[in-house]
């Protein structure tokens, strides 16, 4: 017999899992801004208007999870600081950061369009989130058109 979702335990779910990593606010656009160019601490500060404990925190958070590296520069006079930069699980997230800018510039965008305007470079067509079979020759899919069931790392809810 096959287990329901509703029958399903949560606690190691990946969805959940990688929110517990970069789920937060802060930390979803300092990766939004590492995408974008932003490298030292001041300019992410500068850009987001955080304070310093929490942009420290989450920099921190995001370094430890391997989504971030730090690399030490030091300017002439200086101590030395750190450049953060995506590590290769990080660069793994930009599909999620489009997903959401996609789905922000359909529901919660501003009324003048999208802050962002990202295409493809080398035929400047935009650029778009699908989720697509890996089957041969299959279209792009809505979520009606999958079946979810629990998979081999599904255990039985047992509260």
């Amino acid at each position: 017999m096959t287990m329901k979702w509703l029958e399903t335990d949560t606690e190691n779910c990946s969805v959940r899992r990688t929110l517990d990593l970069v789920g937060e606010k802060w930390s979803l656009l300092i990766l939004r801004d590492a995408f974008n160019g932003v490298r030292r601490y001041d300019e992410f500060r500068r850009h987001l208007g955080l304070s310093e404990a929490v942009l420290a925190d989450r920099l921190r958070k995001l370094v430890a999870a391997g989504v971030l590296r730090a690399e030490p520069y030091r300017e002439p006079g200086t101590r030395t600081r750190y450049e953060y930069r995506l590590t290769p699980k990080g660069v793994d997230l930009w599909p999620v950061l489009l997903a959401l800018k996609q789905w922000g510039d359909a529901y919660a965008g501003d009324p003048e369009g999208s802050v962002l305007d990202i295409r493809h470079t080398d035929c400047g067509a935009p650029v778009r989130v699908v989720v697509q079979c890996e089957g041969e020759e299959h279209a792009t899919l809505a979520a009606r058109d999958v079946t979810v069931r629990p998979g081999p790392g599904a255990r039985p809810l047992t509260r």
